[in-house]
């Protein structure tokens, strides 16, 4: 049997957020079978965690999605260090996860917020759109930039809110996914949505991962390192912005929605 925790990612009540489930493990199970995990949690994404023997605050992770195995997720990321903090005795302030995308640190702030150290992945500005990214997103954005996924800038949030993408169109572009961004308001300093069809997940509620590339390019555009976002998907998600050098801190709540076992 393998432990299991559903957890609310980037929210402070169930139901909203980003869910991840995690599997804390003595070690790593057949990849097949992981992925298979996924794929029956039918959930963004389900995070694998096991411990170093020779390194206390130390583990190793792996990111799957009811698809593919991916090479960097924030909110699974988070949800995994919140069942550390919350669940099973961890007694550090740190966890340093070990990943295909270098060592991703989680503090745990004095406010309760969990704070992610991710690699910064600045995007580079295109000078034509991808073939078919119109069509997908039936839209047409100001700018289109690239990194391991596009990143697609329109003028409003009403005009991010309103996509109704066509999936098939977006898992045909040759990127992870598609960032739409925008200026915020009230106090909010950029707003996004995500699409990765791509990799089986139509639309991620709140993306950590995503913000490694949007930190830069709004922190370059506004003029300053600390920055609030938030993603307007249908459950919606807060996310504390810091830009550091070629690291960004993407800091939010998290919270358990079920425990239990997997019978397998």
């Amino acid at each position: 049997m393998t432990r299991y925790f559903h957890v609310d990612a980037f929210a402070q009540t169930p139901f909203s957020g980003n869910p991840a489930g995690v599997c804390p493990l003595a070690a790593f199970l057949p990849t097949e079978l992981m992925q298979r995990i996924a794929a029956e949690n039918n959930l963004a994404e389900t995070a694998f965690i096991v411990p170093r023997p020779d390194a206390p605050a130390e583990y190793d992770i792996r990111w799957f999605t009811p698809m593919v195995e991916i090479d960097l997720c924030g909110h699974a990321t988070l949800a995994s260090a919140h069942v550390l903090f919350t669940h099973l005795d961890f007694a550090h302030p740190q966890v340093t996860f070990h990943s295909q995308s270098g060592p991703l640190r989680v503090q745990r702030e004095e406010t309760g917020r969990l704070t992610l150290d991710f690699p910064s992945r600045p995007p580079q500005e295109m000078t034509a759109h991808p073939t078919g990214l119109a069509d997908g997103l039936r839209a047409t954005p100001l700018h289109v930039l690239a990194a391991r996924d596009l990143l697609v800038v329109f003028n409003t949030e009403a005009e991010v809110q309103a996509l109704r993408p066509d999936y098939a169109r977006i898992a045909a572009l040759e990127y992870v996914g598609v960032i739409a961004t925008a200026p915020g308001t009230n106090g909010i300093d950029f707003v996004s949505r995500f699409f990765a069809p791509r990799v089986g997940v139509p639309e991620d509620p709140v993306t950590g991962s995503a913000h490694s590339t949007l930190i830069p390019y709004w922190a370059a555009k506004l003029g300053k390192t600390e920055l609030r976002a938030r993603q307007v998907s249908p459950r919606g998600g807060d996310l504390w912005c810091r830009l550091r050098d070629d690291r960004v801190d993407i800091s939010g709540y998290a919270v358990t929605y079920a425990a239990g076992e997997l019978l397998v």
